[in-house]
């Protein structure tokens, strides 16, 4: 748990449904070294918490982020390219640790979603926007590129949209983005955001957690593979291991003595 004040706040509710929030309102949630560490080391006890069951991304304010803090880009503009190097190395850490999370992650999205927080976005397994939503890559505009954020945004919406909106830097809507496969849900406004995260989380916690995470492992594991006998052979693996596992079992029993499984929580 985080204290209210602090630039990122770590909420674990009873129902291990733990929001991880950016609280920068002031300069539009845009983050720092100060904040990609502090969303490191929450990203990293989330993980790490067998009681979390679900990671809820989300911003206070106006807008989900603004993307790279400007003071903090004219610091790092002064410094050499081993420091630049290290830098951007803990931003790739940051979406990596945030793409490959071991539990279901949902990203709520309102306001401006700009360079750095389109990453964040694309790097969350669930999406949910507002209409009034912007998105916008807007990195060539300054002269630099999205570069540690590409393999998740290009994976998010396609080959084809990236090459035009990396060049462009044009802002596209929520519904756009919905669209391009990078937003799953779009709802009127940020004030409806928990009722739509309530009804997922609430279809998660239904879930096996392990079978989640080993969901989750398979579309990593499978995703633009040829379909040949070492894919074959993998699957084949995957759905032999996972059916002799504890949850395996019980959620086998349970289905077949009519009965919930162990996990749901009521």
């Amino acid at each position: 748990m985080s204290d209210n004040n602090s630039r990122v706040i770590l909420n674990i509710s009873s129902e291990g449904i733990a929001q991880l929030t950016l609280n920068r309102p002031e300069v539009h949630n845009a983050f720092d070294d100060d904040v990609i560490e502090q969303l490191i080391t929450q990203l990293e006890s989330v993980a790490n918490n067998d009681d979390v069951r679900a990671l809820v991304l989300r911003s206070n304010g106006k807008n989900f982020s603004a993307g790279a803090d400007l003071a903090w880009m004219k610091r790092m503009a002064k410094n050499s390219h081993q420091e630049n190097l290290e830098d951007a190395g803990r931003l790739a850490k940051l979406m990596e640790l945030l793409n490959d999370l071991n539990k279901p992650t949902i990203g709520l999205v309102q306001g401006a979603a700009y360079g750095g927080a389109v990453g964040l976005a694309a790097c969350c397994d669930i999406v949910i926007a507002s209409e009034e939503a912007q998105f916008c890559l807007s990195e060539v505009k300054i002269g630099l590129i999205p570069a540690v954020i590409s393999p998740y945004v290009v994976r998010a919406i396609g080959e084809r949209q990236s090459r035009r909106y990396f060049m462009t830097a044009e802002a596209f809507s929520a519904t756009t983005a919905q669209n391009f496969g990078l937003v799953h849900e779009v709802v009127a406004s940020p004030e409806l955001f928990d009722d739509a995260c309530a009804r997922i989380t609430r279809t998660l916690s239904k879930n096996s957690p392990q079978g989640m995470r080993a969901a989750k492992e398979l579309i990593f594991a499978v995703s633009h593979k040829v379909i040949e006998q070492t894919v074959i052979q993998d699957t084949a693996n995957r759905i032999a291991d996972i059916r002799v596992s504890s949850e395996g079992q019980e959620g086998l029993s349970a289905f077949l003595e009519k009965r919930k499984p162990n996990w749901i929580q009521e």
